[in-house]
Formats: C-alpha cells, sequence, structure tokens
C-alpha cells in the first residue's frame, strides 16, 4: 500500500474526484492549501480585512492505495492536472506501514 499526495488547483478537483472513483478510489483526504507563489507577499489593507497579495489557494489529496493501483492513480491526476505550468500538479508517493 501506498499514500499518494497531490497538490492540485481547485478547478480540478471535482473532475479528479469522478475519475478516481471510475477506477475504485472512493476515499479521499481534500485540504487546502495556500500556496506562496511569490518570493515576497505584502500585506493588502482593503476595506478593514488584511489579507496576502501574492498567495495561491492549492488543493492537497490524499489518498492510499493498493500497490497495483499506484500507477492508475498517478496517470489519472497527472493527465487531468498537470499543465506545462511549474506546481500546478505535484505528487509525492509514500509507503503506507500501518494504521491504527
Amino acid at each position: 500500500m501506498k499514500v499518494i499526495k497531490a497538490i492540485i488547483r481547485p478547478t480540478n478537483l471535482s473532475e479528479i474526484r469522478i475519475a478516481l472513483q471510475k477506477i475504485g478510489i472512493e476515499n479521499i483526504i481534500v485540504r487546502q492549501l495556500v500556496n506562496n507563489s511569490r518570493k515576497s507577499s505584502k500585506y493588502m489593507i482593503e476595506k478593514s480585512a488584511e489579507c496576502l497579495a501574492g498567495l495561491m489557494t492549492k488543493i492537497r489529496i490524499e489518498i492510499v492505495a493498493a500497490d497495483e493501483l499506484v500507477g492508475r492513480v498517478i496517470e489519472t491526476i497527472g493527465n487531468i492536472a498537470g499543465t506545462e505550468r511549474k506546481g500546478d500538479c505535484q505528487i509525492f508517493i509514500h509507503p503506507f506501514n500501518e494504521t491504527v
């Protein structure tokens, strides 16, 4: 078993979920991330609300998959979320030892 973590754009999430269900992956964990896409961020004050300029929201999905499904999962995510832009689709694979 492996843990597959992928950082994707939020716009790709629904399409990836549907495609993963088609190959037998029902359960995924979804987390929202804030990615600093520029070297320096500036605080902006807009109508009394503080927000960070230069930050881009990304989604991290986590999947635990059997070894024989890992290749299909990576291919599925990569085909949907992968673009030529750096950072649009990052996939990490880790061994899954045990759960409690």
